[in-house]
């Protein structure tokens, strides 16, 4: 689980090789995937998930920025085509900004169980503050296919749990060690566990 006071990202070192227009995916890649852990830096999707290395884009976070400081290692995210797509060049406006409408960094901040969080029940993403929320519409993290995804993965994380009371196949031990094994696996390439929406207390009625 992630710590509730630091960023959900810790960046490594830099790539040695000047980044540059046109060379920055090939440059920065390797870094991206290591300390992006090979997933999404917004949706948290792995990148096998997402249909492989080829699917995985390279988001420039601030798109204002001009000349050499659009390619700092900084400003440059891992991120799934879909996330990527749906971003693109869009900034909040300084209208927007007074709001408190912005996208949010990872690397600078805790999203994840500070700004948004997933419904143990529908598996939407809701977002607690202005922020979280035009995170969420402007990224899409709420398409059919990534709540299908961790719906999925929340299934199978139950079914793990229970799998002593609830595995009553007539597998061998042997069968059922592997079924276990392959469920594992396949959980851990999917998106991870999110902070759940706390519980709002109901207020008592008052007549």
């Amino acid at each position: 689980m992630w710590s509730s006071t630091e960023p959900r990202i810790r960046r490594g070192p830099p790539p040695v090789k000047r980044l540059t227009r046109r060379n920055y995916r090939n440059v920065a890649i390797d870094a991206l995937r290591r300390d992006f852990e090979d997933r999404c830096a917004y949706s948290c999707q792995h990148l096998k998930r997402a249909g492989g290395l080829k699917a995985m884009e390279i988001d420039h976070f601030d798109p204002r920025l001009k000349g050499k400081l659009i390619q700092r290692y900084d400003n440059l995210f891992l991120a799934t085509r879909h996330c990527n797509a749906a971003k693109g060049d869009t900034w909040p406006t300084r209208a927007e900004e007074r709001l408190g409408l912005r996208f949010l960094n990872p690397c600078m901040e805790l999203d994840y169980g500070g700004h948004i969080f997933e419904d143990p029940h529908t598996h939407l993403l809701v977002g607690v503050t202005p922020a979280g929320r035009f995170h969420i519409r402007m990224l899409d993290l709420n398409a059919g296919h990534l709540v299908a995804e961790r719906r999925e993965r929340a299934e199978i994380s139950q079914l793990l749990a229970n799998a002593p009371f609830t595995l009553r196949t007539g597998r061998s031990p042997d069968s059922l060690t592997d079924l276990v094994r392959a469920l594992r696996e396949q959980l851990e390439e999917m998106i991870p566990e999110l902070p759940v929406l706390p519980r709002v207390p109901q207020s008592r009625h008052i007549p």
